[in-house]
Parts: structure tokens; sequence; C-alpha cells
């Protein structure tokens, strides 16, 4: 798992672990998919713990490009879709 620079700051601003990332990915389930992404394709993850993770695999490694807990302002109840004109 590497973290770009991004991602490491938003974590830390929003008060977001490395652990709080890798139990997302390995408990969560894609809920987006962004294939024309650059340079490697992405998608939004949905954690058990309900932590938001954008990731790309790329050059045979997975790359965090930013995480954060979903507002529910944005987001339905589900936290897997998102409201009717906040995209």
């Amino acid at each position: 798992m590497e973290i770009t620079g991004h991602a490491m700051r938003k974590m830390i601003e929003r008060k977001i672990t490395k652990h709080d990332v890798r139990t997302a990915i390995m408990t969560g389930e894609i809920i987006e998919n962004y294939p024309d992404d650059y340079p490697f394709p992405s998608c939004l993850m949905l954690g058990s713990n309900g932590l938001h993770v954008v990731a790309a695999i790329g050059e045979g490694r997975l790359f965090i490009i930013t995480s954060y807990w979903p507002d529910v302002d944005k987001w339905e109840a589900d936290l897997k879709t998102r409201k009717k004109g906040t995209e």
C-alpha cells in the first residue's frame, strides 16, 4: 500500500490512521469505479468502519489517493449512494 503525499496530508488533517485505511480496504466494497482516471483506473471503497477510500492499482502497487469520513449531507444513510445534486 502506497499512500500519496496528498492522501497522507488529508489523513493527518482528518485524523484518519493507516489502520483505518487498511481496515476499510480489507473489509470494504467498491461503490464507484473510475476507469478513466489517470495514470491508473481507480475506485471508491466503503469500509465496514464507514470510511471512504479512493485507491488505484498500477505497476503492481496499490495507491491510496485519498480517504475521508463521508458527509451525511452528501451521502444517503447507506453511505454508498450520493444524494441527488451533490455529485
